[in-house]
C-alpha cells in the first residue's frame, strides 16, 4: 500500500514535471527570422599604397614609427600647440551640436528601456463611484400567482462603488518582442556611434579652422612685410624723381604696386574673422565676446600614427554605425516574421463592487474573471508577405552602405595619406621658388639702382616674390588641413570597444542625465 501511494505521487511529480517542461518552451518561445551574421569585408593589404614609406621620394613629412601605432585619446594633443588644446576642451564640454547627438542617444536608450517593458504583464486599477437616477416614468410589471397584476415602481437612485484591478500579458512566443528589444538596443548603439562621429567631426572642424587662421596670420605678415618693403621703394623712386634722376611713370608704378599690398592686407582681415567666429560657434560662445590672438603659423604637421589597414574597421565611427544599423535591420526582419504566427493574450480581472459603501471591499463583495485568446490574421492581402519584403530590402539597403562607407573609409584615409605627403614635396620646392625670386628681387633692385634696367623690372621681381610667398603660406596651411583630414579619417583615436553594448545601452541613466535643462 505505502509503495502504491509512493509509485502515485512519484507518477503525479513525473507528470507535473513532464507538463512543466511543455509549457515552458511555450512561453518562453522561439526567436523567428534570420540569425545575423556581421559582414566580413575583404581584408585590405598590409600597408596603405599612399603611405610616406611606399615610396622612395618624399619630402620632410613622414608617418610615425612604430608602423602599428594608433592614435589615442585628445589626439589633438599631437600638434603640440596648447591654444588648440584649451579650445578642444571646451568644444568637447560647450558644442551644441554634440549635445544635441547626446540627447539622441539618450532618447534611444529610453526606447530600449520602453521594449523591454513588453516583457512583463500589465496591471491597471481603475476605482469609481457611479451615482445614477432612473427614470420615474419607467416601470415594469408583475404578475401574481393569483393571475392579478401589480405595479411596481423601481428604485430611483442609485451608488455603485467599484475598484476592479485587470492584468493580461502577452507571452513572446515567437520572439516579436525580443526582436523589438535587440532592434532598440541596436538603434541606441548606432546613435553612440553617432555621437562619437560627430565629436570627431566638431573637433576635426575646430583644428582646420585653428590653423586656418594661423595661416591668415602668416599671410598678414607678409603682407605687412611686403607694405613696408614697397614703401620704402616709393619713397627712394619719388626721392629720385624730385632730384630729376628717374622718371615720373617709376613713381606710378612704385604706388601702384603699394597700393595694390595695402590692399591684399587689409583683406586678410575678412578671412580671419571668419574663421574666428566659426571658431566661437563650436564652443558655444557668441562671436562678439570671442578672439584669438594673432600668431603666424611657423609649425608643421607631426608625424601621425595610421597603423595598418586591417585596424581601420575597428577605428571608424561611422563604420560601426553603418554596421549596428544593419543589425536593426536584421531584427526588424524578425519582427515582421512573427506577424504570421498567432499571439497568446493572457487576461485577468478581479476586484471589489457594492452599492454600499459600507460593504464596498468586504469579502462577499469580490468579483473575477479569466481568460485567454490566442487570435490569428487568416487573411491580410499579402500585407505580411510584403512587410517581410520590405524590411529585406531595408537590410539590403544598408549592407550596401556599410560596403560603400568601408569603401569611403579607405579612400579617405588614401587620399589624406598622399595629399599629406605631396604637399610636403611641393612645399620644398615652393620654398626654394621663394628663395629664388627673392634672390631675383635683389639683384634686380642693383641693376635698377645702378641705371641698368627700369623700375618696371623691379616691379615684376617685386610681384613675383609676393605670389610665391602667398603659395608657399596656401601650401603650409591646406598641408596641415590635410593632416588634420588624415587624423579625422583614421577615427580621430576612436576604438569599436569604446561602443557601449547592449547591457549599457538597456540602464537606467543616471540622474544627472536627466535633468531638463533651463532656457
Amino acid at each position: 500500500m505505502i509503495m502504491t501511494i509512493f509509485q502515485r505521487r512519484l507518477t503525479s511529480r513525473k507528470l507535473r514535471l513532464g507538463t512543466a517542461a511543455i509549457l515552458l518552451p511555450m512561453l518562453s518561445g522561439c526567436v523567428v527570422g534570420p540569425k545575423y551574421h556581421p559582414p566580413t569585408p575583404q581584408a585590405p593589404a598590409a600597408v596603405y599604397k599612399e603611405s610616406p614609406t611606399q615610396f622612395k621620394e618624399t619630402g620632410d613629412w613622414t608617418v610615425a614609427q612604430p608602423a602599428d601605432a594608433k592614435l589615442r585619446g585628445k589626439w589633438w594633443e599631437i600638434f603640440n600647440d596648447a591654444e588648440l588644446n584649451v579650445l578642444e576642451e571646451q568644444l568637447d564640454i560647450n558644442n551644441q551640436n554634440i549635445k544635441q547627438y547626446f540627447e539622441n542617444f539618450m532618447e534611444a536608450r529610453a526606447i530600449v528601456r520602453e521594449a523591454r517593458s513588453q516583457y512583463f504583464p500589465t496591471l491597471t486599477a481603475t476605482p469609481s463611484v457611479t451615482h445614477s437616477r432612473a427614470s420615474a416614468n419607467v416601470v415594469t410589471a408583475s404578475t401574481s400567482s393569483t393571475g392579478t397584476t401589480t405595479t411596481t415602481t423601481p428604485q430611483l437612485q442609485s451608488t455603485l462603488y467599484s475598484l476592479p484591478l485587470e492584468a493580461s500579458w502577452e507571452p513572446d512566443l515567437w520572439g516579436k518582442v525580443r526582436n523589438t528589444v535587440r532592434q532598440a538596443q541596436y538603434a541606441a548603439q548606432v546613435s553612440a556611434a553617432d555621437l562619437e562621429n560627430e565629436r570627431l567631426t566638431e573637433e576635426a572642424s575646430l583644428a582646420e579652422y585653428f590653423f586656418e587662421i594661423r595661416g591668415q596670420d602668416q599671410l598678414q605678415k607678409i603682407f605687412d612685410e611686403t607694405v613696408e618693403a614697397d614703401q620704402k621703394a616709393y619713397d627712394l623712386t619719388r626721392a629720385l624723381y624730385e632730384a630729376g634722376i628717374d622718371d615720373q611713370i617709376s613713381v606710378v608704378e612704385a604706388e601702384t604696386t603699394l597700393r595694390s599690398a595695402q590692399a591684399g592686407a587689409t583683406n586678410v582681415g575678412v578671412a580671419r574673422a571668419q574663421y574666428e567666429h566659426a571658431i566661437a560657434v563650436l564652443i558655444g560662445k557668441t562671436a562678439t565676446t570671442f578672439s584669438i590672438p594673432v600668431k603666424p603659423m611657423t609649425v608643421a604637421p607631426p608625424p601621425i600614427p595610421v597603423g595598418v589597414p586591417s585596424e581601420l574597421l575597428e577605428r571608424r565611427p561611422d563604420v560601426a554605425a553603418a554596421e549596428r544599423t544593419m543589425a536593426e535591420a536584421n531584427a526588424a526582419i524578425g519582427i515582421a516574421y512573427a506577424a504570421y504566427y498567432p499571439n497568446l493574450t493572457l487576461t485577468a480581472e478581479g476586484g471589489f463592487e457594492s452599492s454600499a459603501f459600507k460593504n464596498w471591499l468586504s469579502w462577499p463583495s469580490r468579483f473575477w474573471s479569466i481568460g485567454a485568446s490566442i487570435p490569428e490574421t487568416i487573411f491580410d492581402a499579402g500585407l505580411r508577405r510584403a512587410t517581410v519584403q520590405q524590411y529585406v530590402a531595408t537590410y539590403n539597403a544598408d549592407l550596401a552602405s556599410y560596403r560603400q562607407t568601408v569603401l569611403a573609409a579607405f579612400q579617405n584615409v588614401e587620399d589624406s595619406l598622399a595629399e599629406v605627403r605631396i604637399l610636403s614635396k611641393e612645399i620644398e620646392q615652393e620654398q626654394q621658388a621663394v628663395s629664388s625670386a627673392q634672390t631675383y628681387l635683389k639683384l634686380e633692385q642693383g641693376r635698377y639702382d645702378t641705371g641698368i634696367d627700369p623700375y618696371l623690372d623691379v616691379l615684376i621681381a617685386q610681384t613675383t616674390v609676393l605670389v610665391d610667398q602667398q603659395t608657399l603660406n596656401a601650401l603650409q596651411v591646406q598641408q596641415m588641413a590635410s593632416a588634420v583630414a588624415l587624423v579625422e579619417a583614421l577615427g580621430g583615436g576612436w576604438d569599436r570597444s569604446q561602443l557601449p553594448g547592449t547591457q549599457q545601452v538597456t540602464q537606467k541613466p543616471a540622474k544627472s542625465e536627466t535633468v531638463i535643462e533651463q532656457q
